[in-house]
């Protein structure tokens, strides 16, 4: 792992990354209540693949208009089963999202007031440093069978279905080889928000 950055006045980004079940999108919801600013690439690409939008005519091309609803929505869950099912899918999949995805991104950090700013990408790669400025990378991280079972129990997955998902995605071993810090996620909320704390605490940006 990097040595720890402290926040000394200058605008610091950090990256967010997580398996599908890890509780990213809970450490987002905590942070913004604390009123941090977090960009969600998920809800970027939601936008960006909204009715009318550019990307929906790239993604229709390449996969075909049963990818739509009837009323000609981008049905976001169709879409995953099959490029979860199929490795040559989620390739082409990536390949068209990720660079509008990371341009918005890119766009939405430069143009942010703020004196921190998170990013969550579920796919971070270490290029995305580069690529994002990002200045420090938390893995929020979970034992694979307690995602299956928030998985099933949660979304209403098939335990086959949530194995599939977990097993597409780099392994714990990996995200946290790239990470500044790791935050385990496996018991409650209140733990993962008193580690959150720790870390904000650390760098100074607790209550800025």
């Amino acid at each position: 792992m990097s040595q720890v950055t402290r926040y000394r006045g200058e605008v610091k980004r950090i990256a967010l990354a997580g398996g599908i079940g890890a509780g990213k999108s809970t450490v987002v919801d905590y942070l913004r209540a604390l009123e941090y600013l977090a960009i969600d690439a998920d809800e970027v690409y939601r936008d960006l693949s909204a009715t009318g939008q550019p990307l929906v005519s790239t993604l229709v091309d390449a996969f075909g208009r049963a990818i739509l609803t009837p009323e000609g929505e981008l049905d976001r869950p169709f879409v995953a089963s099959v490029v979860f099912s199929d490795p040559t899918a989620l390739i082409r999949l990536n390949a068209i999202t990720h660079g509008p995805i990371g341009r918005e991104m890119r766009r939405q950090m430069d143009a942010a007031d703020a004196k921190v700013v998170f990013v969550a990408i579920p796919l971070f790669r270490d290029e995305h440093r580069a690529q994002l400025g990002i200045d420090e990378m938390w893995s929020v991280q979970v034992n694979p069978e307690v995602a299956v079972e928030r998985l099933v129990q949660q979304r209403g997955m098939s335990e086959n279905s949530a194995r599939a998902r977990i097993d597409n995605q780099v392994s714990n071993a990996e995200r946290e080889a790239m990470a500044d810090e790791v935050i385990w996620n496996n018991t409650d909320r209140d733990a993962l928000r008193s580690r959150i704390d720790e870390l904000l605490r650390e760098r100074g940006l607790d209550g800025y």
